[in-house]
């Protein structure tokens, strides 16, 4: 049997080529991958001696030669191949073992020049592994270090590695080479906005008990090149396994508690907040936020940007919380919390923003839409008052309202006083009837909306939704503008006395 090995990554290759060197295995190298193996003390023949050609070009011509692919790419089933292999004394290989160059790694790497990166594209590596994997019926391709124990594993037992295995790492292997050229494709591409062809690769983190519904099969991948992803340094400290629903939830609360540098809670439901409030500390905020809705936030995602302290824990422990997110947790409140079993706790250590680079995907019938993800910033830079003139503690209220009205589902309506919401409209097809949602809300649940104000992710066409709002006691709005009937509006919230401010941008999210 004989094996054709050339890896840039060298964990466990020592584990490997020892096993198969143990079990009889012819070992073939090239380059860097020969001079390790032969360091090991195991007997190993150089590419060079099967091709009887020098490396040559600064090492870009090794491996691309008739002995080499000849002998992967061979039949064995077919009569022609074999008279070919013996014509050339040609020997086969049974088993590829390839990684290719660090292309990502080296690219993104700060002030690294063009020149370094197209040097990190492997050619011979991608052909060989693809070459193995095409032929998967006679070669095993393994491009893993993680498959390295596996495959050993039925050599030992059965002397060969069984036809499902090879076809498995086939996939692997074709997928490998796939993601490394899309990463290639990528960078050669990174000046255009939107390219003509676009290939987002994605690894898979961990499998899901279900979909949205329990008929649907599940997977959480992650996104190959992001700098962070919504689990990246996460640490469950409790609780059951995360659901696509719990991740669909915590993403909206993460993104939606980035917007604010003091302490915040954001409590989500169905991906949509139901609470946000801001405090001077963290249990305040937290207090805030329940109080919002407490009805709603009732199994719940709870998104906190400040660590649990022990009293705040003991709360949390009194609530039916789905899942549990924040920075740190004291000793005391993970022991409160963990008596209720079905919490899940996750520590975030990653304390990071995303990137603004970051793309948003959207899955339609067939395709796929490609946006500039919204990290647009609440700034009183470039608003413009169209009626009345807030106080300085309503400009607060106003800018966060705005912040949390980004997060909430168009048609979306968020009223809030004190850096709290107290109503939330979400996901109507009228913007009238978002209004009155919010505003029943908060009558439902106690809130005087005297003094409220609300924020609207689009403008208002007519004067019908402001009017709802204005008169149940909302003092000041915040809307993009832009309708026809803008002048109406102003009107109408002029009549009341009340403010109104202009952003000249809106915030839809579908």
């Amino acid at each position: 049997m004989r094996a054709l090995i050339s890896v840039w990554d060298k964990t466990g290759l020592d584990g490997f080529v020892k096993g198969l060197d143990t079990l009889g295995w012819e070992l073939v190298a090239s380059g860097g991958t020969a001079a390790y193996i032969e360091e090991l003390g195991l007997g190993v023949t150089p590419v060079e001696s099967v091709t009887e050609f020098p490396e040559m070009l600064g090492g870009r011509v090794k491996t691309l030669h008739p002995h080499i692919h000849a002998g992967i790419l061979a039949r064995r089933e077919v009569a022609g191949d074999l008279a070919a292999l013996d014509a050339h004394g040609i020997p086969t290989f049974d088993l590829v073992c390839v990684n290719l160059y660090p292309f990502e790694q080296v690219a993104r790497e700060h002030g690294v020049r063009e020149e370094e990166a197209v040097e990190m594209i492997d050619v011979g590596g991608p052909s060989m592994l693809r070459g193995a994997a095409k032929n998967f019926a006679h070669v095993t391709p393994v491009c893993r270090p993680a498959d390295y124990e596996f495959v050993l594993g039925e050599l030992r037992e059965t002397g060969e590695v069984s036809h499902e295995t090879r076809r498995r790492l086939a996939a692997t292997a074709f997928a490998t080479s796939a993601s490394y050229e899309a990463a290639i494709a990528g960078w050669f591409a990174g000046r255009e906005a939107f390219p003509p062809v676009f290939v987002p690769v994605f690894e898979k983190a961990m499998d899901l008990a279900y979909g949205e519904n329990p008929h649907q099969g599940a997977a959480y991948y992650s996104e190959r090149g992001a700098r962070t992803h919504l689990l990246a340094r996460v640490e469950q400290l409790h609780g059951r396994e995360l659901s696509f629903n719990n991740l669909n939830d915590l993403n909206a609360g993460r993104l939606l508690v980035r917007e604010f540098a003091l302490p915040a809670c954001v409590i989500v439901k169905h991906a949509n907040p139901c609470g946000v409030a801001v405090g001077a500390s963290i249990e305040e905020a937290y207090d805030g936020a329940l109080a919002a809705d407490p009805k709603s936030a009732y199994g719940g995602v709870v998104v906190l940007n400040r660590a649990v302290s022990a009293a705040l824990g003991e709360r949390l422990a009194e609530q039916f919380v789905e899942v549990l997110f924040a920075p740190g947790y004291d000793e005391v409140a993970v022991e409160a919390l963990i008596q209720k079993q079905s919490i899940r706790i996750l520590n975030d250590l990653e304390r990071r923003s995303t990137e603004a680079s970051e793309r948003d995907y959207k899955r339609v019938l067939g395709g796929l839409l490609v946006q500039d993800r919204d990290w647009d910033v609440a700034d009183r830079e470039g608003m413009e008052v169209v009626a009345g003139q807030p106080s300085e503690a309503t400009w607060g209220d106003l800018l966060f309202a705005w912040r949390v009205c980004k997060h909430v589902s168009s048609n979306a309506i968020v009223i809030a006083r004190d850096l709290q919401t107290i109503g939330i409209g979400a996901g109507q097809m009228s913007r009238v009837d978002a209004v009155r949602i919010a505003v029943e809300k908060a009558n439902e649940l106690g809130h005087s909306l005297d003094g409220a104000v609300l924020a609207s992710d689009a403008f208002f066409p007519f004067p019908d939704g402001p009017r709802l709002a204005l008169d149940a006691g909302v003092s000041a709005l915040i809307q993009p503008g832009g309708s026809k009937r803008d002048s109406d509006v102003v009107a109408a919230v002029e009549s009341a006395g009340a403010s109104m401010v202009f952003t000249g941008r809106r915030h839809f999210r579908h």
